[in-house]
């Protein structure tokens, strides 16, 4: 089984990760506050995810050249500057296009953040690269689960949601002091930034890992870096990157291309590609529990606007738990069976949510569906880096898009049809997307099975 060292590093990476939860998972409730305040309908109030699916299409394309310029941990804490920028001016405007741009400058440096720590978890973990990712959005949903409650807190007293948005800036600026005050070093820029001919960077003999037991490596392959127990690697492919148990690369040797393959412009595999529609159906989930919850908790289940902003963390909480013991989980099974058990748990709270007539029970919903929430994007992610190999910088960006296209239709198509069917029933359009989400799953499954012989 995989082992999981925490250096100070992760412990910054995790922290890091958490501070753009707050931002995330405190959002969503403000956006139906921000609808009452700007007087506007659920479909264009439904256009700051629009914003966010801008930006985070920026920070895609953005990462990969800033990480090979700066280095990933210089391009984090950019991006971190950054959304604490974009919070301060979210939090002075109060204009429709004004809080869209704000929005969409925060998800720019946002994304920035997510690339970068999903990138550098997987390089220092290797095979615990599941387990790593899962507990560094644990962390992040453990902040989320605090926005929420502190925003909620904030309207009741009569404050507003702008007073508690601005914590944001001040956890960054704690989380930046204690990195200098203990000296956690920046990750070095990634090998593949290094043009061709460059001495390497690191000493060679320290980058040939030894492989554990049970893994059968061809002969001719070159071990570059960390393969999980039961990965079966091709003649002659190269593994440069982390593959966590349960990925195949012999029935796909590209992906595991070495260095030279990525500058030259080598397409990523099928399997990345499946990963990344499967990221775009599960964020379409998640950002339209995130952004509508508490309207249907208002109007289905008779909240008050204070308590249904606050009870957004119900579904934060079960992400933690679910992340918490996902990390565990991680390292003991298959990343796409976990997966599809994660869809099931998650259709299933999603069910008790939506025929709650009553606060209590429609949060308990939340918190089951929060439990199969957990695992969605933590794998999905980590098989995406792991079958990109050495072109990882470049995945990371590119799942960026992902995310994008989930933010930017999804939760606007569910605001439309709620103006026309009202909130609960639009929320029916969640199981289609958790179906969806299972076959790309079972795909995605198929597609990382070693070739026939």
């Amino acid at each position: 089984m995989p082992r999981l060292t925490r250096d100070r590093l992760t412990w910054l990476t995790y922290a890091q990760l958490g501070l753009w939860g707050f931002f995330l998972y405190g959002f969503g409730p403000v956006v139906p506050l921000l609808r009452d305040e700007q007087g506007t309908s659920a479909a264009v109030a439904g256009l700051h995810s629009t914003g966010i699916a801008v930006g985070a299409l920026a920070g895609g394309a953005l990462f990969a050249p800033l990480a090979s310029r700066f280095g990933r941990g210089r391009t984090i804490w950019a991006g971190l500057t950054g959304v604490a920028t974009g919070v301060a001016a979210l939090g002075l405007v109060r204009a429709l296009p004004a809080t869209i741009t704000a929005v969409a400058v925060i998800a720019t440096f946002g994304m920035l953040v997510i690339s970068g720590v999903s990138v550098v978890l997987t390089d220092r973990h290797g095979a615990g690269a599941p387990a790593a990712l899962t507990e560094a959005n644990a962390v992040c949903a453990g902040a989320g689960i605090l926005a929420p409650l502190v925003i909620g807190a904030s309207v009741d007293a009569g404050w507003g949601w702008r007073p508690a948005m601005a914590v944001e800036v001040g956890l960054i600026a704690l989380v930046a002091l204690a990195a200098l005050t203990f000296r956690v070093r920046l990750p070095r820029p990634a090998p593949a930034a290094a043009a061709p001919g460059d001495p390497p960077t690191t000493d060679p003999a320290a980058a040939a890992l030894t492989v554990p037991a049970g893994v059968d490596v061809a002969s001719g392959a070159a071990v570059g870096s960390a393969v999980a127990a039961g990965v079966d690697v091709a003649p002659g492919a190269a593994v440069g990157s982390a593959v966590p148990a349960g990925v195949d690369v012999a029935s796909d040797p590209g992906a595991g291309a070495a260095p030279d393959a990525q500058r030259s412009g080598r397409r990523l595999p099928p399997a990345y590609w499946i990963a990344w529609v499967l990221m775009a159906v599960t964020g379409s989930i998640e950002v339209c529990l995130s952004l509508w919850t508490a309207d249907v908790l208002r109007s289905h289940a008779g909240m008050a606007a204070g308590g249904a902003s606050a009870a957004v963390a119900a579904i934060v909480c079960g992400m933690f738990a679910g992340r918490l013991a996902g990390g565990r989980l991680a390292l003991r099974y298959r990343p796409v069976p976990l997966l599809l058990a994660a869809l099931g748990v998650s259709l299933a709270g999603f069910a008790l949510f939506w025929i709650a007539s009553v606060g209590w029970l429609a949060v308990t919903g939340l918190v089951v569906l929060g439990l199969g929430n957990a695992l969605h994007y933590p794998l999905a992610i980590s098989i995406a880096l792991a079958v990109a190999g050495p072109a990882a910088d470049r995945a990371a960006g590119y799942a960026s898009y992902s995310m994008g296209v989930g933010f930017g239709i999804a939760p606007v198509a569910l605001g439309w049809v709620a103006d026309g069917v009202g909130p609960h029933l639009a929320f029916l359009l969640l199981p289609a997307f958790i179906a969806a989400a299972a076959l790309l799953a079972a795909r995605l499954g198929r597609a990382l099975r070693p070739a026939p012989a």
